[in-house]
């Protein structure tokens, strides 16, 4: 069933307080609410639903202004469902009509909605907070046409991996749900598995490196003890079998993996991959490699974001524009004119017809006066990818799975883009108040005489 989408009614209640009656209607938040085309959204969005029977979803305004709000200022779900509570404004820009007292859902609502929803719908809001800038002056179209393109590190919110974490962690899984499920073991190590890994940490930190090698292989020991008598006690037991596979698949392969090859990281979250980009201050990180484009001259609104793509797998970044660059033309619903790129992207793949748009920084040939200033224009997408990842949660995504790695780096650019535009409507409101308030020409005159 589609969701009942809400319409501003105009009627009054003689028991309930109108919203536009409470607030400043000067208010960016509300300014921006007005200015945002909710029914190319509900269209949107509203195409991942049927019309079979049922309870109807929440309102599409609801939950894409939740989403809005929630990266928008850096809120958890928690804390957003509180500031929805008590913040008119928040009510407002969500399509309440009257204030309301309780929340209307429950928190759960807005993670099954971001994967109901998913990565490709969750571009449309990307695709209306372009339109609003176009729509309000603070860009025009021409400006997505030439676009700066960079790669970054979205991490995961896990612990930093180590050999001797991942095996104590995956020994306490498996003790834990052997207990749950009624399998007696012979012994679980958890006084003396606990106390092998702080002595590990301690040598390690001492730099006794032999000591924690012997510690580690104690660590590795006990949790090989553990996985071979959980094997043996699910023998000729399908139902435990069943139960046990994954976390016994995932134990065996923290235990068995060494330095090279493809490693698990995280026990919760196996899809983080570690990412090397060269940072003197962090060499590795761990999680997705996030593909970020801006338009490479500055908008009047600000350095807007046009386009946000994970990558699972850390692909070489010359790799990533076969799939980047049609994104990016379906987004701004224009074709690119030119694309500027740092020095890792040698030997990029782009697509034919758009192979001698690219520009690579280094290179030698064919360069006018104007790709030379675009290529001084190329590091104007760092700080805005360190405005994604400080204030619009992509430093640590705590989504679940690589569905939540896509969903957050989207989320994230909305977040950005609206940000941008609240300062816009706020920026636009100062002047108008500046300008009433200046005295007039025909008043000094008169005030003169």
């Amino acid at each position: 069933m589609r969701p009942n989408e809400r319409r501003q009614s105009g009627q009054s209640d003689l028991f309930r307080a109108r919203l536009d009656q409470i607030v400043d209607l000067d208010h960016p938040v509300v300014k921006l609410a007005a200015a945002i085309d909710w029914r190319f959204l509900e269209e949107q969005f509203g195409a991942v639903y049927t019309d079979a029977p049922g309870r109807p979803p929440l309102p599409t305004r609801l939950m894409a202004g939740l989403a809005i709000l929630k990266h928008m200022h850096d809120l958890s779900d928690e804390v957003l469902c509180e500031r929805r509570v008590e913040n008119p404004y928040y009510q407002l820009f969500c399509g309440e009509e009257f204030f309301c007292h309780q929340l209307p859902f429950d928190r759960s609502s807005l993670t099954r909605w971001r994967q109901r929803m998913g990565e490709d719908k969750l571009v449309a809001l990307i695709q209306e907070s372009l339109a609003v800038a176009t729509r309000m002056g603070a860009a025009k179209p021409a400006d997505f046409r030439q676009v700066v393109i960079d790669t970054t590190v979205q991490e995961k919110a896990i612990a930093f991996p180590t050999d001797a974490k991942l095996m104590h962690r995956a020994r306490e899984r498996l003790v834990r749900l052997a207990q749950a499920r009624g399998v007696t073991l012979r012994q679980s190590y958890v006084r003396v598995g606990k106390i092998a890994l702080i002595r590990h940490q301690r040598y390690a930190h001492a730099k006794q490196f032999k000591r924690a090698t012997r510690a580690l292989r104690s660590i590795r020991t006990m949790l090989g003890r553990v996985i071979r008598d959980i094997t043996r006690k699910i023998v000729g037991r399908p139902e435990l079998a069943d139960v046990f596979a994954l976390p016994l698949s995932r134990a065996r392969r923290v235990k068995d993996q060494r330095q090279r090859g493809r490693k698990l990281y995280s026990l919760h979250a196996p899809e983080v991959e570690c990412i090397g980009k060269g940072k003197a201050h962090k060499p590795y990180e761990f999680g997705v490699k996030v593909s970020v484009a801006t338009p490479l001259n500055r908008c009047r609104g600000g350095q807007f974001v046009a386009h946000v793509k994970a990558l699972p797998g850390n692909p070489y970044d010359g790799h990533t524009l076969a799939a980047v660059l049609p994104d990016i033309e379906s987004t701004i619903g224009a074709g690119l004119e030119r694309i500027v790129t740092d020095a890792g992207y040698k030997g990029h793949n782009a697509p034919k017809h758009q192979r001698f748009k690219v520009y690579v920084a280094g290179q030698k040939r064919g360069l006018t006066a104007a790709i030379k200033r675009a290529f001084r224009r190329r590091s104007a997408v760092e700080p805005t990818i360190g405005h994604l990842k400080n204030e619009h949660r992509m430093g640590r995504n705590h989504l679940a799975g690589r569905a939540g790695d896509a969903a957050n780096a989207v989320l994230a650019a909305v977040g950005y883009n609206f940000g941008l535009l609240l300062r816009w409507l706020a920026l636009l409101l100062r002047i108008v108040l500046v300008v009433l308030a200046a005295p007039s020409h025909s008043n000094q005159t008169i005030v003169a005489s």
